[in-house]
């Protein structure tokens, strides 16, 4: 119950940080509130939250062994019976539908007192299983965390490319008004006109794509957020960047914090007490029970006794030890074997470890060199702008023709979208990098 919690508390202020703006018919979705969306909804992370429930129940002390047993128990027989007994004075009695009855109840008790400290390390192992489902939800959530972002950024870098295509058909557009209005005044030819509005109808085929594209990613998010599809709304295109001395901060601590790491450790603590729990079987147990009865008897007549009722209640104790001296090697082979899963814990740990050594090296590098790319863009940018407009200045004055100023124009948009992938881009593979270096779920988007 802690875990979920926990989760509660997460969800309520990423909700109450992330505020609700609205644009026109749409809401602005954040990221703190996509994030609140997915802990409380996506079905992924509700599976793994129900996991960590069922081991939370599995290492209470209900599940632990420690408490005794309390049973009742109720009997009884009865008996009808022809009976014939032949004396040593050599008379006989002969007693035809005799009966007897017996009747018993009792409450039961029985509590292990020692059991070679089996008990004890089953129960630590409970305890341990219990932490290794919450790495395993982390695990969930922080897999999640990444596809939500994927689709989240993607649904950003498409509603800028529609900014950026809007923009570009208005400019095609105004260029087909001024082609009209010079051919009406003999300035240019026919050709310039047609070249125009080829030029507006490429723009617009563009543009009619990349809405369907922006509209169905739309829906993927939906579907991670897991609520109604038809739900329309903006999203963030503002991205930082984490500023280095944290992220070297972070990279110190990646052996410590890596959710993977964490769960070969918790594996091998885990097979330590299966080791300790086999070995348990080589002592002796030492129980205890006891019980309080009633028992009431009837008996019929017999050759030498009148027939009789008897009833006894009381209570009754006792003290039990069981030590098997020699199971047929059962328990030995047991510990062999669980020493031997040990040993392989230990050395998919020291896998592990060298994995994540080499992906966070990977992250790392995908990450400076994405960063990398996207000041490049951001220049590309700026260079591009700046030819896109003295291409147009010249163009009004007649000084290049329309296919050059075309061409700048194409430079342009190819520039601002490659922009626009290159940020997106260099921001997932920061998220890939803190996921790497056990982060995702302790910083602010």
């Amino acid at each position: 119950m802690k875990s979920i919690n926990l989760k509660v508390v997460i969800v309520s202020c990423l909700i109450f940080a992330s505020g609700f703006v609205s644009y026109g018919q749409e809401s602005f979705l954040s990221r703190a509130e996509a994030i609140a969306l997915t802990l409380e909804n996506n079905y992924g992370i509700a599976v793994a939250d129900n996991n960590i429930l069922i081991s939370e129940n599995n290492a209470d002390i209900l599940n632990s062994g420690y408490l005794p047993t309390v049973f009742g128990s109720a009997g009884l027989n009865y008996t009808v019976e022809d009976q014939r007994t032949d004396r040593d004075d050599g008379q006989s009695f002969v007693l035809e539908g005799a009966k007897s009855e017996n009747y018993n109840a009792s409450v039961n008790l029985e509590y292990t007192l020692f059991d070679g400290l089996g008990r004890l390390y089953n129960f630590k192992r409970l305890k341990e299983s219990y932490n290794l489902s919450k790495l395993e939800a982390r695990e969930t959530i922080e897999n999640t965390m990444l596809q939500l972002f994927s689709v989240y950024f993607e649904v950003a870098r498409l509603t800028e490319n529609v900014e950026i295509l809007e923009q570009t058909l208005e400019i095609s557009r105004n260029r087909v008004k001024r082609a009209g209005y010079q051919f009406d005044y003999g300035q240019n030819t026919k050709l310039e006109v047609l070249n125009a509005e080829v030029d507006v109808t490429n723009d617009s085929i563009n543009l009619m794509n990349t809405r369907q594209q922006l509209l169905n990613t739309k829906r993927d998010l939906n579907v991670v957020l897991a609520r109604d599809l038809k739900a329309s709304f903006n999203v963030d295109t503002l991205v930082s960047f984490i500023p280095k001395m944290e992220l070297d901060s972070f990279l110190e601590m990646a052996k410590e914090n890596n959710v993977r790491i964490l769960q070969s450790q918790s594996n091998i603590a885990i097979s330590q007490y299966d080791i300790n729990v086999s070995k348990a079987r080589f002592l002796p147990t030492v129980g205890l029970t006891g019980s309080y009865g009633w028992n009431e008897s009837i008996s019929p007549a017999s050759a030498f006794f009148t027939g009789s009722t008897r009833q006894n209640t009381g209570f009754q104790g006792g003290l039990n030890l069981r030590w098997n001296l020699f199971d047929g090697g059962s328990t030995l082979t047991q510990v062999r074997n669980a020493k031997i899963v040990k040993d392989n814990q230990l050395l998919f740990k020291k896998q592990v470890e060298l994995e994540v050594q080499r992906d966070v090296a990977n992250a790392l590098g995908n990450y400076e060199n994405l960063v990398a790319v996207y000041e490049i863009q951001e220049q590309n940018v700026i260079t591009n702008k700046n030819n896109f407009e003295r291409s147009r200045e010249r163009f009004n004055l007649g000084q290049i023709t329309s296919i050059e100023f075309r061409q700048a124009q194409i430079n342009l948009i190819n520039a601002e979208t490659n922009k626009n992938l290159a940020k997106y881009e260099a921001k997932l593979a920061e998220l890939q990098l803190l996921q790497q270096v056990g982060q995702l779920l302790n910083i602010e988007f």
